[in-house]
């Protein structure tokens, strides 16, 4: 049985460019025999694998051949996927006719040098070797790479990272903001956003091309403003550059009769002096649709809230509690009083 290039790479069969890059960014670091220096031997041949799985599954050609005919068939004699018959399924003499496929791996040090920006990474081969896909001789130049380096793009990388290496290493680009308005009813339920953005990627060989995709945004309930949701590498990608994080900014709608404090929903409320003094009902729809009944008995004073527990927003960290709902009151005094209206009131108040 041939290798299984999207299990060195760890990625599913559905991977696309993106994952493909991610994958081999992160394990070519991790391989890279210039970190390994006590384990050099395996980690050329990883590294060399890697590249070649990276190679393979990046080149629409090679990974359809790939994945019709296994490693056996791409290094054989084997059509591309639209010569030969029905289903391009039909065996063929390797040559330089205009239906030939010969598998010619890239050099893996070349594909290095267009993922970390060294313009002549490597001088030889790791132990020589000069076979498909094998190392040129010789070594990067001293210093190049340093722990910072690796560090930097490996697992558990701090500090100004990818932003600012030395020698060469290509930077990170500043991360995208883009606010995303979300109404009090979603933050509250939960839901989902798609959102559609356009942005350039490059081939393998460098060049870039257009393309559109919508990303998926699960949104918790309870969620706040400023909570940031974001897309690593989602920029568009030029040479010698990480492409930029993609970072969503949830922002608040206004809401027609909530407002939000923290966890807790505040609802103001109109009401007479009369009703004030005598009680009061309140009737509201939640956020979810239920109707509440909250009957008010207490004399009503400017600065009174009635408290209704867990009928706030839901707290993130803790899906089954909730906030409070905070009943405030705006009183409505009258603008005038007869003289009989004050005698009565007076007699009424014992003043």
């Amino acid at each position: 049985m041939g290798v299984d290039y999207y299990k060195i790479l760890q990625v599913d069969r559905s991977a696309k460019d993106d994952d493909l890059k991610k994958a081999y960014r992160k394990l070519a670091m991790k391989w890279h025999p210039d970190k390994n220096p006590n384990n050099k031997k395996e980690a050329e041949a990883k590294f060399k694998q890697i590249s070649e799985a990276y190679d393979v599954l990046s080149d629409p050609q090679k990974r359809v051949i790939y994945d019709q005919y296994g490693e056996e068939g791409l290094k054989g004699q084997v059509p591309p996927p639209d010569a030969g018959g029905p289903g391009g399924s039909t065996f063929f003499s390797a040559g330089d006719g205009p239906t030939s496929f010969r598998f010619n791996p890239r050099n893996a040090d070349d594909i290095f040098a267009e993922f970390f920006g060294f313009s002549s990474p490597f001088g030889g081969g790791f132990g020589g070797g000069g076979g498909p896909g094998g190392m040129r001789g010789g070594r990067f130049p001293s210093g190049m790479f340093r722990e910072d380096l690796f560090g930097s793009f490996g697992e558990g990388g701090s500090g100004a990272g990818a932003a600012s290496l030395n020698h060469g290493a290509f930077r990170k680009a500043g991360p995208i903001e883009k606010r995303l308005p979300c109404s009090l009813e979603e933050l509250y339920n939960g839901t989902t956003k798609k959102m559609k953005i356009s942005r350039e990627i490059a081939d393998v060989s460098g060049k870039t091309r257009q393309v559109e995709e919508i990303l998926t945004i699960d949104i918790k309930p309870g969620w706040k403003k400023g909570t940031k949701i974001t897309f690593p590498e989602k920029g568009n990608e030029q040479p010698y550059v990480v492409p930029a994080d993609l970072v969503f900014i949830i922002d608040e709608k206004p809401h027609g009769v909530f407002s939000r404090d923290g966890n807790d929903l505040v609802l103001l409320q109109k009401i007479s002096l009369a009703e004030a003094l005598t009680g009061y009902t309140v009737y509201i729809t939640t956020l979810d649709g239920r109707n509440l009944t909250i009957p008010i008995n207490n004399v009503i004073q400017p600065s009174y809230e009635e408290i209704v527990p867990k009928e706030g927003m839901p707290i993130p960290k803790e899906p089954t509690k909730k906030g409070n709902l905070r009943i405030k009151f705006n009183i409505k005094f009258p603008s005038r009083l007869t003289s009989e209206q004050k005698a009565g009131i007076k007699k009424l108040l014992g003043a």
